[in-house]
């Protein structure tokens, strides 16, 4: 009986997979499956009801920016920086959405690409006092003035992004300096007498810098004057150095988008939206080409010197027309009639 069964038990071993072949390859498969079955679940995991409230504000933002004061008056922190993060990724992120949504207990604060000025930048760090991470780069329209005064306000700044375009930095260039340590003029025998305000001035917190196209003698003094500031760090599994390098400091990641991972990006995708551009941003471009630039350089003066030729012709036609009248005997005859006219009138 049980030779009779040997063939059928042999065929249906044949046919089933051979589990026991190969153990670690099947129990490593069975585990990437069991990954992916997790990973698939978290993916298929719902927003809240808070990120679906933020996804709809968020496609219709152009709209409330005027009122954005009021609305968000009593918005917790969290949904005032997701509206910001929100408001940079669709290109309407300028002075005025900045102030209205601007907390005092924000740590982090993402301006890269945006519209904000040195007079929004200045009213956010009078607000905003325990910043750690910032990124302004590709600001063009921030100078020196108010990333200095970003510098010297936020005593807790740890990482700060900057450059990316021609202005920004320029203005990167510029404030350099203030990275470093100066030494004021003090009267002392020796460094323990001095006191930590005499020695440092400006980031003296700051630990990360994330400068892509910084040049080699400015990482040179950098690393030679202040080697606290470890710049554009790249990450590891053994960390920098030995050090963990926090996620704000990776040049592959942006600062703010913990903040919106749980919201829709068609968010910020809105078809048919195509952000105000104004005459200065847009001849002020790179990616225009040079007869491009030309041409609306030439119309912007053109129309600027308009109400100046309209005035020179002006001139020009009552300046011929009372040279004709004095050379011309019969019209300089019509023209005293004419006011002798006018003073009998007035005194009839």
């Amino acid at each position: 009986m049980d030779k009779a069964k040997a063939p059928e038990v042999i065929g249906v071993k044949d046919s089933v997979p051979n589990l026991y072949s190969n153990p670690n390859s099947e129990a490593k498969y069975y585990s990437l499956s069991f990954q992916a079955s997790v990973l698939a679940i978290k993916k298929r995991k719902p927003p809240s009801l808070v990120s679906l409230c933020l996804g709809v504000i968020g496609r219709h933002f152009e709209d409330i920016i005027e009122d954005l004061t009021e609305i968000a008056a009593n918005f917790p922190s969290n949904m005032k920086m997701a509206l910001v993060a929100i408001a940079r990724r669709r290109r309407l992120l300028n002075d005025n959405v900045i102030v209205a949504l601007a907390d005092s207990s924000w740590e982090i604060l993402d301006l890269s690409g945006s519209e904000v000025s040195d007079i929004g930048l200045l009213q956010v760090v009078e607000t905003c006092k325990h910043l750690q991470a910032v990124d302004i780069s590709r600001c063009s329209k921030l100078t020196s003035a108010g990333v200095s005064e970003l510098l010297l306000k936020c005593q807790s700044l740890e990482i700060l992004r900057w450059g990316g375009c021609p202005r920004s930095e320029n203005t990167a260039r510029r404030c350099f300096a203030l990275l470093k340590p100066t030494l004021e003029h003090v009267e002392g025998e020796s460094w323990e007498e001095l006191d930590t305000s005499e020695i440092a001035h400006g980031a003296t917190s700051l630990r990360w810098l994330l400068w892509p196209k910084i040049e080699k003698d400015q990482l040179e003094s950098l690393s030679d004057e202040c080697p606290r500031i470890i710049v554009n760090p790249k990450p590891s599994p053994l960390g920098y150095r030995g050090i963990d390098v926090p996620r704000g400091a990776r040049l592959d990641v942006s600062l703010d988008d913990p903040i919106v991972e749980d919201i829709d990006p068609k968010t910020w995708a809105v078809s048919g939206f195509v952000p105000r551009k104004s005459a200065s941003s847009v001849s002020s471009t790179e990616e225009l080409p040079v007869a491009e630039k030309f041409r609306l350089a030439f119309l912007e003066r053109d129309n600027r010197l308009a109400p100046k030729r309209a005035k020179n012709a002006r001139q020009h036609q009552r300046r011929a027309e009372k040279e004709w009248v004095m050379m011309n005997s019969r019209a300089k005859a019509l023209a005293l009639a004419s006011l002798a006219s006018k003073s009998l009138n007035i005194r009839n």
